[in-house]
C-alpha cells in the first residue's frame, strides 16, 4: 500500500493569502502546504480521501492517473471543494463511486445540484455514484476492508478510516472508546495536529501526542498542519522519534 500526501495544510492552507507570518513566507517546500488530503493505493487501484480546492493541482503534481473512489471524511469545503474536476477521470474511467455520510451526501447534492441532476444533465458534468457510509459498517474497495472510524470535530461528525494496518484521521477534536479499539495494532496513522494553543474543534499537539500514546502505532505523521504551529524543520525536531510531521508529495509504503 502506498500513501501520498496530496495535502497536508488547514483550510487556508500556507501560505495564507496576504499573511506577513514567517512561516507563510518561508523558502522550505515542507512549509508550503495545499489543502489536506491523501491519495492511496494498492496493487492497479487508487482512491483518495477528500476533495479539497486544490483537486486538480494536486492530481497534476502527482501525476495521478486514475481515481476509483472518493471517500469523504464531512463536508467542510477544505475537503469538497474540488468536487467538480473528477471530470477529467470521468471522462476516462466513467462513474465514480463517492462514500461519506448520508449528511455529507445530501451536503453535495446540495451545492453540487448539476452533478446529481437526473433529468436534463448538463452533458459534461461530473458522474458520481453515491454511497453511504454508516457507523459500524464495514465496507470494501478493491479487495480490502474499509473500516469507517466515528470522531467530532468539535459537534460534527466525521468518519476516520482504517485499511489494514493503515488509518487516517483528520478534524479530530474527541473520539469515544469504541472507536478507539478500532485503531489498535496499527502499523501507520495519519491524525490531525493543528497546532500548539488548543482548539475548539481540532487536536492540537499535545491533544494529538495523547492520542498516539493511547493507539500505540509502530509509527504516526501529523496533518491538518496550521501556519501558526511553526517551520517544519523545527517542529520536527520536537517530536517523539516515531511521530513525524507530514509534508505535501510525502509518499510512505506500508
Amino acid at each position: 500500500m502506498k500513501i501520498y500526501f496530496l495535502g497536508t495544510g488547514t483550510s487556508q492552507g500556507i501560505p495564507v493569502i496576504g499573511s506577513d507570518h514567517p512561516v507563510c513566507k518561508s523558502t522550505d517546500p515542507k512549509d508550503k502546504r495545499l489543502r489536506v488530503s491523501v491519495l492511496i493505493s494498492w496493487d492497479d487501484f487508487s482512491f483518495v480521501i477528500d476533495c479539497g480546492p486544490d483537486f486538480r493541482q494536486q492530481m497534476l503534481t502527482s501525476n495521478c492517473q486514475k481515481v476509483e473512489a472518493i471517500l469523504f471524511t464531512h463536508e467542510h469545503a477544505d475537503h469538497t471543494a474540488g468536487l467538480d474536476d473528477i471530470r477529467p477521470f470521468n471522462f476516462r474511467q466513467g462513474e465514480i463511486p463517492i462514500y461519506g455520510h448520508q449528511r455529507v451526501l445530501d451536503n453535495l447534492k446540495r451545492r453540487f445540484d448539476y452533478i446529481f441532476e437526473k433529468v436534463d444533465r448538463y452533458p459534461g458534468a461530473p458522474s458520481v455514484n453515491s454511497i453511504e457510509v454508516r457507523k459500524n459498517v464495514n465496507f470494501f474497495l478493491g479487495g480490502k476492508t474499509i473500516v469507517p472510524i466515528n470522531v467530532y470535530h468539535g459537534k460534527l461528525q466525521v468518519f476516520g478510516y482504517r485499511m489494514g494496518d493503515f488509518a487516517y484521521l483528520t478534524d479530530v477534536k474527541t473520539i469515544e472508546k469504541d472507536e478507539i479499539e478500532k485503531l489498535k495494532g496499527l502499523k501507520v496513522l495519519v491524525v490531525n495536529a493543528l497546532r500548539i494553543e488548543e482548539h475548539k474543534t481540532h487536536f492540537n499537539l499535545e491533544e494529538a501526542l495523547h492520542f498516539i500514546e493511547i493507539i500505540k502505532p509502530e509509527k504516526t505523521y501529523l496533518t491538518h498542519i496550521s501556519h501558526v504551529f511553526g517551520f517544519h524543520e523545527a517542529i520536527q525536531k520536537s517530536l517523539p522519534e516515531n511521530v513525524f510531521l507530514a509534508y505535501d508529495n510525502l509518499e510512505i509504503t506500508l
